[in-house]
């Protein structure tokens, strides 16, 4: 075990992406999606007990899902779960687990995690975040690890690194991070070997988040700098309403990774996807030989390549000449849509939303 090591899981996602099944009051954190046993939730905080003690594992969450996480993680001392009372992005909870750990542990190294990706080859995994945590603890740096490209991708954010003279070093410098490029922007950069997709994990020790909050988003630092003194008392809920109530909507990679100069990346040694869409979801099913992935009764003729997903257990599907097609059945809503278009699948949820109200979505 690592005594100093922590880890912060980032659980207050609504994953629109991943509408009709994640919606608002259950997103896709509490879901068994491949159909393993577990959520991914479940998943995530199982992966980090073999080395990181429970009692320094936290969980960000939104208010509203403080009892499902309770729920899934019962091994989870309920001061871990800390509750955002609204949506803020990345920063402002990374800021909030990182203060929460400092009055904890003021020589805290952590790791932040989101709470929806599915990784194979965990031992991999673990040892690269342990030479993270042994280089952020040794260097006044912030890691992050990055995926290596399987395709070119364009629902992902891509890092590029630069590379080194050290043939066997196992971290590099990064160069710049990059938004989700469309599709041509994206198979240069999965040609050119020197980029790797963002997987938004991060590594550092507290002393360096916390000077980057400093140099980078000064408001932010001060508000939960006066939150600081009140955490893990009864006051704090009410100052971190406050703090939320008046801080502003960032997210971690441009408020700080894309001006820092001390970010360095891990090209990961591991299997790795955020399970962020349903054509990532179908990249992990099984598939008859056609291509299809069924989960659910269905009945499937001249057609190949497509999701077919049926939550009511009496209800059959039956699909006939559709080729690469997402098809989600949850009951109340029905969706079908061209795989090369999941992209969309996040407008529609908030064209939804303006015609049927949050209820839909």
């Amino acid at each position: 075990m690592r005594p100093n090591d922590y880890v912060i899981i980032m659980a207050g996602g609504i994953g629109s992406r991943f509408w009709p099944m994640s919606r608002q009051h259950f997103p896709k954190q509490f879901h068994d999606i491949l159909g393993l046993g577990k959520s991914m939730l479940q998943l995530t905080f199982e992966r980090f007990q073999d080395y990181i003690p429970v009692s320094n594992i936290l969980v960000v969450t939104n208010d509203k899902y403080l009892q499902q996480v309770a729920e899934h993680l019962p091994d989870l001392p309920k001061e871990n779960i800390l509750s955002e009372p609204f949506g803020r992005n990345t920063a402002p909870c990374i800021a909030y687990g990182a203060y929460k750990i400092r009055r904890r542990n003021p020589d805290a190294c952590i790791l932040v995690a989101g709470s929806d990706y599915l990784i194979r080859n965990t031992l991999h995994f673990q040892k690269d975040v342990e030479i993270g945590l042994d280089e952020c603890r040794a260097k006044p740096i912030i890691m992050t690890l990055g995926i290596r490209p399987t395709r070119p991708e364009t629902g992902y954010g891509y890092i590029q690194y630069l590379e080194s003279d050290i043939k066997k070093q196992d971290f590099f410098k990064v160069k710049t991070f990059l938004e989700k490029p469309d599709l041509s922007l994206a198979k240069f950069f999965y040609e050119s070997g020197d980029f790797v997709w963002n997987s938004g994990m991060f590594i550092f020790h507290i002393d360096t988040i916390l000077k980057a909050y400093q140099d980078f988003l000064p408001d932010m630092q001060e508000l939960f700098e006066e939150a600081f003194p009140v955490m893990d008392t009864p006051a704090e809920k009410e100052a971190i309403e406050q703090v939320y109530a008046r801080s502003r909507n960032e997210s971690v990679d441009i408020g700080i990774m894309q001006k820092a100069e001390n970010v360095f990346v891990i090209p990961a040694s591991f299997d790795w996807s955020d399970l962020g869409t349903w054509g990532s979801v179908y990249e992990h099913m099984e598939q008859d030989y056609l291509g299809n992935a069924v989960q659910g009764k269905a009945v499937v003729y001249d057609a190949a390549n497509n999701l077919i997903r049926v939550d009511d257990k009496n209800k059959l599907v039956v699909l006939h000449g559709l080729n690469d097609f997402i098809v989600v059945d949850t009951g109340d809503v029905l969706l079908i849509c061209k795989k090369e278009n999941e992209q969309e699948i996040k407008t529609v949820v908030n064209d939804v939303r303006k015609q049927f109200g949050e209820g839909m979505v």
